[in-house]
């Protein structure tokens, strides 16, 4: 669960970091965000909706007046009890900043007991950047889809670069031939944590989100992948370990109050 303690400090740098968030840097976020947490929540069971309504209407709005860009909110349609967003910040110390400021705001602390029955788990937190200058969101990009994938491929540190190349080069027009629009492509950003809330550490994905108009079409999209031919047959051969792992693949369907809809 999450319990940030605010001390005196917090309180100060809230002012900092609303001054920050000029509208400005709000226009230049909407467009893509260089560093982006995806956060997967398990709920007690039957609390998803409930954190999910007081998400949506009380956690949005006071992350973004501190400088933060909320991404996107889901329900995950393989597990009843997990809920996963996504949020995006300028820099690593811009987000040190923000963070320190929404959980020693008035908006969280109000809230926070009340949002924390709802969870049992917060730390499945993965901390990333965008894959080459394509690779962030596009929040302005106008969709009738309402069906996201995230696909995560989990890499040996050492191959995460060579992969990210191969990716960008032969995996990802693959994806896009077999009917997914590619959303946005990261890998895990390096630097050390900086905010007290855990994250993944120790670990290389190369994440991908996908977007569709339904379940139905991420199926159709599969099977197209698993006909097609096999791009493993194009890696150079210190890659092919990176294939024996499957991604792990979530399906999403965004709440009411999700800026990204697939």
């Amino acid at each position: 669960m999450i319990r940030p303690n605010p001390d005196r400090r917090d309180v100060l740098a809230m002012a900092a970091a609303l001054a920050l968030a000029s509208p400005a840097k709000a226009a230049a976020m909407t467009r893509s965000s260089p560093i982006v947490e995806l956060r997967q929540y398990t709920t007690r069971p039957g609390r998803r909706d409930d954190l999910i309504d007081l998400f949506d209407r009380e956690f949005v709005k006071p992350q973004e007046a501190g400088g933060i860009r909320v991404i996107g909110q889901f329900r995950d349609l393989d597990d009843p009890n997990r809920f996963v967003w996504m949020r995006g910040f300028e820099d690593m110390p811009a987000r040190a900043t923000s963070l320190t400021a929404f959980y020693g705001g008035a908006p969280w602390l109000a809230r926070r007991d009340a949002a924390n029955a709802t969870i049992l788990d917060s730390d499945n937190v993965l901390l990333l950047h965008p894959l080459g200058a394509d690779g962030g969101f596009d929040l302005q990009r106008p969709s009738s889809n309402g069906f996201v994938a995230v696909e995560i491929r989990y890499l040996d540190r050492g191959a995460a670069p060579a992969f990210a190349d191969f990716f960008a080069g032969h995996v990802r027009p693959r994806i896009a031939q077999a009917g997914a629009q590619v959303l946005a492509t990261f890998v895990t950003e390096q630097s050390a944590n900086n905010f007290r809330l855990p994250v993944r550490e120790n670990l290389s994905v190369l994440v991908a989100v996908l977007g569709f108009a339904d379940a139905a079409h991420h199926a159709a999209y599969q099977a197209a992948l698993a006909h097609g031919s096999d791009w493993r047959a194009e890696a150079p051969e210190a890659l092919l370990a990176q294939f024996a792992r499957k991604p792990e693949v979530l399906r999403l369907t965004p709440t009411a109050g999700s800026r990204l809809r697939g």
